[in-house]
């Protein structure tokens, strides 16, 4: 007899050794037809899973969570199946879940979304059809032989540990899958593919390369559709193309992954960093500025040079080795040597806007989002012991303020000791209180990240979310027992003995470069108008017109709006509509009424006009809107 228990505590007990199938029938048909995993000992198996002994068991139906992850696996296996049905002489190689779908990437002709509905229409066929998907189980020899044509497999099956080779089967297509997955392949509903690129075969771009075909899949059309119109809006909000438009920015083949900004993404940029400052300099920072390039000692000493060195551009000067800074922190840990140090000092919250470049992948480069030359705006906060919740929570205060300028919530992370870490358990145990206790003063809820946190200490993420409900991780607050040693940094405490200081690392935007592109995504290029490069647009109605309006224009410059006149010979429709079209909060129409009354005609890019607004009051209006860095744009009486 076999004995089941169920995550209520109830048990049930079955004569012979039962299926999750068997298992689910028992209580109802409805289960056993919604179930799509079991949880057994706290492990997914497939629902045709034979328990043979005593057990705890959860049914994972398409109403929990898990079981979306699942189901997108199998969609990629339905995926696949369909591609070697158009494709006769493709040749897979691994198709893993991501974050809202799946990818499988495969050796075949290139590719287009063109091509996507004949694909899609075998995939639907196979959903159709309901196939079983079943498991089984064979030895390494064997699996090697079934797979004799299939190099990229033959490859993946080599690497693996002699022993039995888990192999998922459906219908007329077999792929080599570690599992679980649903039990048919009508479980798959609602699936569409989305996109797809170039791919090299273990990110080698010395081997073979691919297509990596993206799909996504849910348990309902609905909520299909629902996803669809995310990434619709988010293609719409794509910061590449609105950065064309906008004439931000652009990226160039004689320097890949460096980005080139334009003096309307320069004003973006100034606005951005301006407001940085004016935060940090009322927090008591001080802003410092290290060289681009350190020798080779330096990354040495800091352990750089080798654990980091393949990511870093070097050169050679007066035959020694140099290396343009992956990171800031080095260079600062030399600022605070260059004098003695006191307690009476600390804290010192020292930052930096600094020019760093990270050789990354071409194939990872991506927009503003992963670029190989960046600004990030690093602190380096030296204190004593008893003064780490404190600087944490102020860092923390700090952020809230600034991302809630932009309208950007967040959750946070607290990461703890890994298994391999530097420092003695008092230290950690010093740290990581210092932070859970500034995150409980905070007073917000946070994750636990146990043994997620970097070798030399603890650290509190930040992760901002969008107006898409999208999260990126822009700021951390790390504490780092490694770099004050490497240094031998200290201070004289009030013992009048040298002590190591404690450092936090610390930023908020991150990279300067992808948290611009993260708000022209979150602001779809509607920045507020304190941000916006250009606030306001006069346009004439005629040519005579054209010096009244560069009077206007000269007056609202002086009042530091930034200001353009549009004296092109076109209709004032296509003026508005171009406008409008560069994202330009203030239009202003100049006809002979408001020359002759002193007074504006005020479109904003909400829509709404607004007739006779005098011109001082105007400006008052939206100086008032442009100090206190509304989100909003300015209302007129």
């Amino acid at each position: 007899m076999i004995n089941i228990t169920f995550p209520d505590g109830s048990t049930k007990s079955f004569d012979d050794f039962p299926t999750g199938f068997d298992i689910a029938g028992s209580i109802s048909e409805g289960l056993s037809r919604d179930s799509v995993v079991m949880e057994l000992d706290d492990a997914l198996v497939d629902m045709s899973t034979v328990v043979k002994k005593d057990a705890a068991i959860r049914l994972i139906t398409t109403r929990d969570k898990e079981a979306l992850e699942v189901m997108r696996h199998s969609a990629a296996h339905v995926m696949a199946q369909a591609v070697l049905r158009v494709y006769k002489d493709a040749k897979l190689t691994i198709g893993p879940v991501i974050e809202d779908g799946f990818y499988y990437d495969i050796d075949m002709e290139p590719i287009s979304e063109d091509d996507f509905p004949k694909i899609e229409a075998e995939i639907k066929k196979l959903v159709k059809e309901k196939i079983p998907i079943q498991r089984s189980e064979v030895s390494k020899a064997e699996a090697l032989a079934f797979y004799e044509d299939e190099p990229y497999k033959l490859e993946m099956i080599s690497a693996l540990e002699d022993g039995q080779i888990s192999f998922y089967e459906q219908g007329d297509f077999t792929d080599l899958c570690r599992g679980p997955h649903v039990p048919h392949t009508g479980f798959v509903k609602a699936i569409k593919l989305t996109k797809v690129s170039g791919a090299y075969w273990r990110a080698d771009q010395s081997k073979a390369q691919l297509q990596r075909l993206y799909g996504t899949a849910f348990f309902n059309k609905k909520e299909l559709k629902e996803h669809l119109r995310f990434l619709a809006e988010a293609k719409k909000r794509n910061h590449r193309k609105i950065g064309e438009a906008l004439d931000l920015f652009s990226f160039h083949d004689e320097a890949p992954g460096m980005p080139f900004f334009h003096a309307k993404g320069m004003e973006l940029w100034n606005r951005l960093l301006e407001y940085w400052r004016y935060e940090h300099k009322a927090a008591g920072y001080v802003e410092t500025k290290t060289p681009i390039m350190l020798n080779r000692a330096l990354w040495e000493r800091s352990g750089h040079w080798e654990n980091y060195r393949e990511n870093m551009y070097t050169s050679m000067v007066d035959e020694e080795d140099y290396a343009i800074k992956p990171m800031n922190c080095p260079g600062g840990m030399l600022l605070y040597g260059t004098r003695p140090h006191s307690y009476r000092e600390f804290p010192i919250r020292a930052a930096e806007v600094g020019l760093v470049h990270r050789h990354e992948m071409s194939g990872v480069l991506a927009g503003l989002f992963r670029v190989r030359a960046f600004h990030q705006d690093d602190a380096h906060i030296f204190m004593t012991p008893d003064q780490i919740r404190a600087e944490i929570l102020g860092a923390l205060q700090l952020a809230e303020r600034i991302y809630g300028t932009f309208g950007l919530d967040f959750h946070l992370e607290l990461s703890t000791r890994p298994e391999k870490s530097i420092g003695t358990d008092q230290q950690w145990d010093v740290a990581t209180e210092g932070l859970r206790g500034a995150l409980d003063a905070y007073g917000r809820e946070y994750r636990l990240n146990e043994g997620d946190g970097a070798f030399y200490g603890p650290k509190i993420d930040l992760h901002i979310q969008d107006a898409l409900k999208r999260t990126w991780q822009c700021g951390t607050i790390q504490l780092d027992m490694s770099l004050p040693e490497r240094f031998d940094l200290s201070y004289i405490a009030q013992d009048n003995e040298k002590h190591r200081p404690i450092m936090i690392h610390r930023t908020i935007l991150g990279s300067i470069e992808r948290f611009l592109g993260i708000l022209i995504e979150h602001f779809a290029g509607k920045f507020p108008l304190w941000m916006s490069p250009v606030q306001a647009v006069a346009l004439p109605i005629n040519d005579a017109l054209i010096p009244y309006a560069q009077e206007v224009e000269g007056a609202l410059e002086q009042a530091g709006l930034r200001t353009e006149v549009d004296s092109r010979t076109e209709s004032l429709n296509k003026k508005i509509r171009g406008a409008q079209l560069a994202n330009i909060p203030l239009i202003l129409t100049i006809g002979a009424k408001e020359q002759a009354s002193n007074t504006l005609s005020v479109r904003t890019l909400d829509g709404k006009v607004k007739m006779g607004v005098l011109r001082d009051e105007f400006i008052q209006t939206v100086s008032k809107n442009i100090a206190t860095r509304a989100l909003d744009l300015p209302l007129f009486a």
